[in-house]
C-alpha cells in the first residue's frame, strides 16, 4: 500500500473517530439531513453528541465490546447516530433489512447473537415479544410494548435523554469486529460476513484516493440506497464521514426523487440499476441531473447499452463500480477514467491487487478470463462465527467473479462461478428460495434461476412440478407467490413461477439448472451464465 494511504490510516484506528473530527473541524456543518417529512437535520456537533449519548446508553444497558446491536431500520437520522454509537463503544453493528420477511430478520438476530435491536415502530410487537432489547426509532405507544414485559423498549429519543456512564476513548484495535452483513460465500445459502474496522477505512481511504475526488466536503449526496447494503453503508455513507460531505437521507425510491435531485442541490447521486433503467428515456432528466458533479451505478453491473442511453438521457457520465462486501465493498470503478471502455466496471483502487486465476489455481493468460482473486487491506477477516473461509496464508481472497482485463487494464465482469442471482444490487440464493418453495403443500420439485430483468438487472424465476399433474398453473403459481411473500423478502420472491411436469436431471439425478437457462435463453431471456 502507498505510503499515503498508510499515512491516512494511521490517523484513525475506530471509524466513530470520525464523527468527532469533523465535530471539531466543522461544528455548524449539517452532516444528515432527511429528505422527507419535516427534513430534520444534524450538524456534526450534533451528530457527536448523540453518539456520545446513545453509546452511554447501551454501556447503561451492561454491554460490552464485541457484543452485537441490530439496526432494523430505513434511511433516517436515527441511523447513522446509533451505527456510530455502536461502533464507538466497541460493539458491532449487524444491519438489517426493515422491508425484510420476519422470519429472515429474526433469524439474522439470532445467528449473530444479537442483544439489542434499534428499529422501526412497525418492529416493536415482533421484536419485543422474542425478549430483544429494543430501541424504537419513534415515540412509543401503548401497543408497542407487551403489558407483560413494560420495559421491553424504549424510544430512541428517551435513550437519548438517559443519563449515561461516562464513556472511555474509543477501542484502537483496527482489527476489532466493526460490521456483521449476511451476503454471498457459497452457491446454496447467505454467509456472514466479519468486516473489522481496518477493512471499514482501508476502503474508505482507498476510494478517496481517486482522483478526481468522487466526494468532497462541499457535497450534497443524495443517499436512496438502503443502509443495510454495503455499498450505502461504507461505500456512500463512509465516504461522506470521511470528506465531511452532508448527506441527504432518501427513505425509498419513488417518481419524486428526481425531483429531490434537483429541489435538495445535490452533487453527488450514487444510485442502483433500477434508478438508470427507471430515468432512461425520461423527460426532465438533464435538466434535473444539472447540478450533479458525479452519478455512480453500484451494486449490480448495468450494460452497456443501458449505461450509454442513460448518459444521452442525464447529459452526464454515468460511472460504474464492482464490488463486494467480503471487500468493504470497493474493487474497481470507472471514476478514474476519462473515457472508460464500454462494459467495463474500471480499474482497482489504490492498494488493492486483483489477479485472474485459472481452474488450475495459475495466472489466467492475458487474453483469458480468470475467477477473481484479491489482496488488499479491506478485505473481510473471515466468515461469522468462527472467522472462517477469509483470505488464504497468502492474503489472496477468492471471490467466486469470473472477469478478463481489457487492452488498457480495466476489469470487465464476464461470468459467475456461484448461483448467486443479483436483484436491484441484493443477494438472492437461489438454495433460499428452493427450500421455502419445497416446503409449500403441493410442491413436488423445485429449481430456481436468474434471468434478465431490465429494471432490476436479474429477477428470479422458479420452476415447480406440483404434486398433482394436472394442478392449475396460475392457480399454482398465485398461491406460491403468496406463500413465499410471507417467508421471504419482497425481492426474493420469484417474479416468475412456472408450473411444469417436469424438470431436467443430470446423469448423476441432480437438476440441470445450466438446461433451465439454455431454455431461458432460447426463449430470449437473458440467464445466468
Amino acid at each position: 500500500m502507498s505510503d499515503r494511504l498508510c499515512q491516512t490510516r494511521a490517523m484513525v484506528h475506530n471509524l466513530a473517530e470520525i464523527a468527532s473530527r469533523q465535530a471539531a473541524a466543522r461544528p455548524d456543518d449539517v452532516a444528515f439531513e432527511e429528505a422527507y417529512g419535516d427534513r430534520r437535520t444534524l450538524t456534526w456537533s450534533e451528530l457527536d453528541a448523540q453518539v456520545d449519548r446513545f453509546a452511554a446508553w447501551l454501556s447503561g444497558q451492561g454491554l460490552v465490546a464485541g457484543q452485537r446491536v441490530a439496526l432494523v431500520l430505513e434511511n433516517r437520522l436515527e441511523l447513522p447516530v446509533a451505527y456510530l454509537a455502536v461502533l464507538r463503544l466497541g460493539l458491532v453493528a449487524v444491519p438489517v433489512n426493515p422491508r425484510g420477511a420476519h422470519d429472515e430478520v429474526l433469524a439474522l438476530c439470532a445467528q449473530t447473537g444479537t442483544r439489542v435491536v434499534v428499529a422501526e415502530r412497525r418492529w416493536a410487537s415482533t421484536l419485543t415479544e422474542t425478549g430483544l432489547r429494543t430501541v424504537i426509532a419513534a415515540p412509543l405507544r401503548d401497543e408497542d410494548v407487551p403489558a407483560a414485559r413494560p420495559d421491553a423498549a424504549v424510544a430512541f429519543a428517551d435513550a437519548l435523554a438517559a443519563d449515561g456512564p461516562a464513556l472511555p476513548p474509543p477501542p484502537q484495535d483496527p482489527e476489532s469486529l466493526a460490521v456483521l452483513m449476511s451476503t454471498s460465500g457459497t452457491s446454496t445459502r447467505p454467509r456472514i460476513v466479519m468486516l473489522s474496522h481496518r477493512a471499514l477505512l482501508a476502503n474508505i481511504v482507498q476510494v478517496a484516493a481517486i482522483r478526481p475526488q468522487p466526494i468532497v466536503a462541499a457535497d450534497r449526496i443524495l443517499l436512496v440506497l438502503p443502509l443495510f447494503h454495503v455499498f450505502a453503508l461504507n461505500g456512500v455513507l463512509g465516504q461522506a464521514l470521511h470528506q465531511g460531505a452532508t448527506t441527504v437521507l432518501l427513505d425509498r425510491f419513488d417518481d419524486q426523487t428526481l425531483a429531490e435531485v434537483a429541489r435538495g442541490a445535490i452533487t453527488v447521486l450514487p444510485v442502483a440499476p433500477p434508478v438508470v433503467a427507471a430515468w432512461c428515456g425520461r423527460p426532465g432528466v438533464a435538466e434535473a441531473l444539472a447540478g450533479v458533479r458525479t452519478v455512480l451505478s453500484g451494486a449490480a453491473p448495468i450494460e452497456a447499452d443501458l449505461v450509454e442511453e442513460f448518459s444521452a438521457t442525464g447529459g452526464t457520465t454515468l460511472h460504474q463500480g464492482y464490488g463486494l462486501t467480503e471487500a468493504a465493498p470497493v474493487v474497481t470503478t470507472t471514476l478514474a477514467q476519462t473515457d472508460p471502455v464500454p462494459g467495463s466496471v474500471g480499474t482497482p483502487v489504490e492498494g488493492l491487487e486483483v489477479r485472474l486465476v485459472d481452474s488450475d489455481g495459475s495466472d489466467a493468460h492475458p487474453d483469458d478470463p480468470g475467477e477473481i482473486w484479491l489482496r488488499g487491506p479491506n478485505l473481510l477477516t473471515g466468515f461469522w462465527p468462527d472467522g472462517t473461509d477469509g483470505p488464504d496464508a497468502d492474503g489472496w481472497f477468492a471471490t467466486g467473479d469470473v472477469g478478463i482485463r481489457a487492452p488498457d487494464g480495466s476489469l470487465v465482469l464476464v461470468d459467475r462461478l456461484r448461483e448467486l442471482v443479483i436483484v436491484s444490487g441484493f443477494n438472492v440464493y437461489p438454495r433460499e428460495v428452493e427450500e421455502v418453495l419445497a416446503e409449500a403443500p403441493g410442491v413436488a420439485e423445485v429449481a430456481v434461476v436468474g434471468v434478465g430483468d431490465p429494471y432490476t438487472g436479474e429477477a428470479v424465476r422458479a420452476y415447480v412440478v406440483p404434486v398433482v399433474p394436472d394442478a392449475d398453473p396460475e392457480e399454482t403459481a398465485e398461491r406460491l407467490r403468496a406463500y413465499a411473500a410471507l417467508r421471504l423478502a419482497a425481492f426474493k420472491v420469484p417474479r416468475d413461477i412456472e408450473v411444469t411436469d417436469a424438470l431436467p436431471h443430470t446423469a448423476t439425478g441432480e437438476i440441470s439448472k445450466s438446461r433451465l437457462r439454455a431454455a431461458e435463453a432460447r426463449r430470449g431471456i437473458q440467464g445466468l451464465l
